[in-house]
């Protein structure tokens, strides 16, 4: 079994990787997710496998990231993609919102 230094570690290098895919655009946004005291890790995690079509294997690691951090970015790419997606989670009662931030070349 993975140390959860080892899973964040991982998510942090996947998310390097997305965001140097997206750079070529001039913005990018993310979906963020925030820890709040009703879901439960299974339910969460269900989410992000429906939804944003991750493996368990990712949707436990974001799950644990946002529990202990208090909040995480979940999903990575333009806006009008993620929109969608971010209102399916919070549909379900997650806590999520989109924050852009503009990419310098």
């Amino acid at each position: 079994m993975k140390s959860l230094f080892t899973m964040i570690f991982q998510i942090k290098e996947e998310e390097d990787v997305l965001v140097m895919d997206a750079a070529t655009s001039g913005s990018i946004a993310h979906i963020v997710v925030y820890n709040d005291d009703y879901n439960t890790f299974d339910w969460v995690i269900k989410c992000f496998m429906e939804i944003l079509d991750h493996t368990e294997q990712q949707a436990e690691q974001s799950a644990l990231i946002i529990h202990f951090k208090g909040k995480s970015s979940v999903k990575t790419g333009s806006l009008d993609t993620l929109r969608p997606l971010k209102n399916a989670l919070v549909e379900r009662g997650l806590s999520a919102v989109i924050e852009e931030e503009q990419i310098e070349s």
